[in-house]
């Protein structure tokens, strides 16, 4: 069996799924090959979304056990009903996935289930064979290929990850039960996240970090008052260790750790351990080598200013080219390749790119820290205002964190803004559009902001730029 496309994306996650369909869109016959057997790839599978509806839940449970006292509200003993709760939850994946299907048939992209690896790379007519989930093997060929196979979760030396008692990610998101105690290996955003989960559910969770701080690279006073309120919240923390050794057992794991910069090791137990030590691109079986596409000296693929490799017409996107790896930034690069492709012109800013951590408060930054401008020499100023003085989030009983701006100390130009607060993802992006369109500190400020909201955070900050915040 063969078929010609105009493109064939390999892989169906953000990056792929987003590109075939504006690829399709734009009048190009598209493909999109994924083998996961449902589109979305690990985001609305086994991350990114998923992951929320945990923590929504979750926090719903957190406020039920501890809040609404506060709010007048008397409730009897809340009982934990986790079965419901992880089927509400794979509920919401299923809604997401057969979603992207329905926007599959709707923009007339073809959907084809099954392994896919370059067969052959030869300009204007690429040849993609795709070992099909059905049994059936089929070839096709294209004049572009889009690779969008995204990343896995990256080992970590001395320990085996069976998903069961030592688990990545993705076994977080199963847990049959709440573990009495929690080791997380890793204080990036995945393991804040998931530990936050089971200690609400009622895990004892300790956070295992090899270097002296949490949420790397996050501006460093988001990183130093984050980890007093999660420590606040009930986690634990051993930063600065590293772990050599997790042996699982009929009594839970045993874990080896000792200082990452030297001396005596110490033994720890755990019911469960999660390791989040990051991700590594996913390029097993793609074809690659074969194809003549270089790959850069940690694995990733190399790919110029307009996504392609160094082999013409075979482009790559997302977490698989590296940079910021995360699901709407390779969006927003499918979108961009998929007009290359068909001949527009197409603009990223990296800069304006918001990361955002689902933990409760949330955290966010966008563009520079004040260790990166410090660093670079730029003379910048600040403006800060903490959610205390804030009447809304007094309102709502949320009051932990503040909002920074950092600007440039001559222009005004915005250059970066970090957040810790109720809602910090959704507040940061009226800065991300700010940034993009190369918007002052005054121009935030002089924004007439609802009241009473908690966006007001982010005026008050804007004016505490020049030092004129009203309300502190």
């Amino acid at each position: 069996m063969s078929d010609t496309f105009d493109v064939i994306v390999i892989g169906g996650g953000p990056g792929g799924y987003v590109c075939a369909i504006r690829a399709a869109q734009l009048g190009l016959k598209t493909a999109c090959v994924e083998n996961r057997g449902s589109l979305g790839g690990t985001c609305l599978n086994v991350g990114c979304i998923p992951s929320k509806a945990l923590l929504q839940s979750s926090h719903l449970f957190e406020e039920a056990n501890h809040s609404f006292a506060d709010h007048g509200i008397k409730v009897a003993k809340v009982d934990l009903d986790l079965p419901t709760m992880m089927k509400r939850k794979d509920e919401v994946v299923k809604q997401n996935t057969s979603g992207i299907e329905f926007l599959f048939k709707k923009n007339k992209v073809t959907y084809i289930k099954g392994t896919g690896k370059i067969a052959k790379a030869s300009p204007g007519a690429h040849q993609v064979a795709v070992k099909g989930l059905d049994g059936k093997d089929a070839t096709y060929t294209a004049k572009y290929v889009v690779i969008a196979t995204g990343s896995e979760v990256t080992p970590l030396p001395g320990i085996t990850i069976d998903e069961k008692q030592i688990v990545s990610s993705t076994g977080a998101l199963e847990l049959s039960k709440v573990p009495k105690s929690l080791v997380v290996i890793g204080a990036g955003v995945i393991g804040l996240e998931m530990g936050s989960v089971w200690r609400r559910l009622g895990a004892e969770v300790t956070v295992i970090e090899f270097l002296d701080f949490i949420l790397p690279p996050m501006d460093g006073e988001v990183r130093k008052q984050m980890q007093r309120i999660l420590e606040k919240q009930g986690l634990k923390f051993q930063l600065g260790q590293k772990v050599t050794k997790a042996v699982a057992g009929k009594d839970g794991v045993t874990l080896t750790v000792e200082p990452a910069k030297g001396g005596a090791a110490q033994e720890i137990k755990a019911e469960t351990v999660l390791v989040a030590v990051g991700r590594r691109p996913f390029t097993a079986g793609l074809g690659l080598a074969e194809a003549g596409v270089k790959l850069t000296n940690r694995g990733f693929v190399e790919a110029d200013v307009h996504y392609q490799t160094n082999v013409e017409g075979i482009f790559a996107i997302g977490d698989v080219i590296g940079g910021m790896m995360l699901a709407h930034k390779a969006e927003d690069e499918g979108v961009a390749v998929a007009e290359l492709m068909a001949g527009q012109t197409a603009h990223i800013n990296y800069d304006a790119i918001a990361s955002v951590v689902y933990t409760w408060p949330e955290v966010a930054g966008i563009g520079k820290t004040e260790e990166q401008l410090k660093e670079a020499g730029v003379a910048y100023k600040a403006g800060k205002f903490p959610f205390t003085a804030n009447s809304r989030a007094r309102a709502n009983g949320d009051i932990d964190g503040f909002v920074k701006i950092l600007a440039d100390a001559s222009t005004d130009r915005v250059l970066g803004c970090h957040i810790i607060g109720p809602s910090g993802g959704d507040l940061i992006m009226e800065v991300a559009l700010g940034m993009e369109f190369g918007a002052s500190a005054e121009d935030i400020a002089r924004t007439c902001h609802a009241h009473p909201q908690l966006g007001e955070a982010v005026k008050e900050a804007a004016l505490n730029v020049d030092k004129r915040a009203i309300h502190i």
